[in-house]
């Protein structure tokens, strides 16, 4: 796929004298002369041709060769030629991939981009199974199930437009992230890159297991990226977590690899861990002798959001703030049943006080009448 790296094995134990020669579409981009100081790579063989500067590995001791960053430029025959009359062609097609990613449990649409015609014959391979086609005649159609012998994997999950050959899978899983890839009659391919996200929400502090339950194969190498950066891998026997100059101290201590299964734990999580977490397993048991050689290898992507939540006040000073926020609300509720209380105090003198004063004005009004009559009388 384009900006792989794609190998090309020559299978054999060369000779120190045998001389070794190297052709794309005719023209020499790499040779051996039997003495390492004759050995040419593009720049120095082609007459200043540029096409491969700096993307061709030559392998001294079997004379392999390696394309690094490949292009689409790139596709092409490739030619060996041994002096002792070897030849080997390889068969290079390096493949434009379209990335589209999408939550687990959403649905996505391959798109073909094409106006397909009436006879055309149309396969959709997953990770080179193959799980629909389109023979031209819409009665011999199938989808998964039928078309591999009872697979059970997108079991009624597959939707094909006839019209077309365009493909939707819904209800997605993790399971579905890799490789689909399709073939179109009259030679046309496209590949999807497809990408499906699990969604983990944990808060700070806490851990979150990237889970992949599948036992991983002893010849599978595994790869874990946060954000397109390499922060853990396993090959072979060996497993390695990024230094911290390559994770910038992010995750220092805080990530352990399951070696049987290849599951990514992160410890004490913080909010600058969210983001995507990408692991990519591929086999590396396909190198092997054939004379055709494709870029499209085929690789497991498994995709997952995570997303740290900031825990808010530590439970320690919770209860501090609490006594913080109670003392001023009861002092307030103090203040105010003092003045309750105040007021209804001297409320309460007031009306004693004017039942007082009415009490003595009724008593000298009395006086004075009784007063008025007994000068009456005397009179």
């Amino acid at each position: 796929m384009k900006g792989d790296s794609v190998p090309l094995h020559t299978d054999i134990t060369k000779k120190k004298d045998d001389r070794i020669r190297w052709y794309f579409n005719d023209i020499l981009i790499a040779h051996i002369n039997g003495d390492p100081s004759k050995t040419c790579t593009d720049v120095q063989c082609n007459d200043g041709n540029e096409r491969f500067r700096d993307r061709l590995e030559l392998d001294h001791q079997t004379g392999s060769l390696t394309i690094t960053n490949i292009t689409s430029t790139d596709s092409g025959l490739y030619k060996l030629l041994i002096a002792k009359g070897q030849e080997i062609i390889f068969h290079v097609s390096v493949l434009e991939k379209k990335s589209v990613s999408v939550m687990e449990g959403n649905l996505v649409p391959l798109h073909t981009d094409v106006s397909k015609k009436k006879d055309d014959r149309i396969r959709w391979y997953f990770n080179d199974i193959l799980i629909a086609h389109i023979n031209g005649d819409p009665s011999k159609t199938c989808t998964d199930v039928q078309c591999n012998d009872g697979n059970e994997k997108f079991r009624d999950r597959l939707e094909l437009d006839h019209q077309t050959g365009s493909l939707t899978i819904m209800n997605t899983r993790t399971t579905d992230s890799g490789l689909y890839r399709l073939l179109i009659a009259d030679g046309k391919e496209t590949i999807f890159l497809v990408s499906v996200l699990a969604v983990k929400s944990v808060k700070q502090g806490e851990s979150v297991i990237l889970d992949t339950p599948e036992v991983k194969n002893p010849n599978d190498d595994m790869t874990w990226y946060f954000n397109g950066t390499l922060i853990a891998e396993i090959t072979g026997d060996t497993s390695k977590i990024c230094t911290d100059g390559q994770c910038d101290e992010r995750f220092r201590g805080r990530l352990k690899l399951d070696h049987q299964t290849g599951s990514l734990t992160i410890t004490n999580t913080r909010t600058t861990d969210s983001g995507q977490y990408k692991q990519v397993t591929s086999n590396n048991s396909r190198r092997r002798r054939s004379s055709s050689s494709s870029s499209s290898s085929k690789e497991n992507i498994k995709s997952f959001k995570v997303t740290v939540n900031d825990s808010g006040l530590s439970p320690s000073a919770f209860p501090s703030a609490v006594v913080g926020i109670c003392v001023p609300v009861l002092l307030i509720f103090a203040v105010v049943g003092v003045v309750v209380i105040c007021y209804l105090r001297r409320s309460s003198r007031k009306v004693n006080t004017d039942m007082e004063k009415n009490k003595q004005d009724k008593l000298l009004r009395k006086d004075n009448t009784e007063t008025e009559e007994d000068r009456g009388q005397m009179t």
